[in-house]
C-alpha cells in the first residue's frame, strides 16, 4: 500500500507535473491537462488511461480497479483504490496515465522502448 504523500511524490516526479487542488482532491497536470486525481481521505486515485490500457489494469482486480461512473470511464477515467494496489502497479499506472496526457516530447522520456524481435 502507498501513502498519499509516497502517491503525490511519485506523481510530482515526472518532468513539468503541477498538482493543484480540485473539487477537495489534488489533481496531477501537465501542460495545463489532468492525468490523476487523488482522493486523500478515501485513498482513491482517478487515471486518464487509454481504452487498452484501462482493460488491462481492470483485469488485474476489477473490485480495486475499474472504470469510473458513466461517461467518465468511457474516456478512460480508471479508480484505482491505493490499499489494494501493489506499488509497481502503482508506478506503471501512473506512467500510463503521464504518457496518455503529456506532449510527445516528454511523454516519450518516459514510454517503454518496445523490444525488436
Amino acid at each position: 500500500m502507498i501513502s498519499p504523500d509516497s502517491f503525490r511524490e511519485l506523481a510530482l516526479s515526472f518532468e513539468d507535473v503541477v498538482e493543484t487542488p480540485n473539487a477537495n482532491k489534488n489533481s496531477f497536470k501537465v501542460d495545463d491537462k489532468i492525468f490523476i486525481t487523488i482522493d486523500n481521505s478515501n485513498l482513491k486515485a482517478v487515471f486518464r488511461l487509454s481504452p487498452k490500457d484501462q482493460n488491462k489494469f481492470s483485469d488485474l482486480d476489477p473490485s480495486a480497479i475499474y472504470p469510473a461512473q458513466a461517461g467518465w470511464g468511457k474516456q478512460g477515467w480508471t479508480i484505482f483504490e491505493l490499499s489494494f494496489i501493489e506499488n509497481e502497479v502503482l508506478n506503471d499506472a501512473v506512467r500510463l496515465s503521464y504518457c496518455a496526457v503529456a506532449p510527445e516530447d516528454l511523454a516519450k522520456k518516459y514510454k517503454k522502448k518496445a523490444v525488436k524481435k
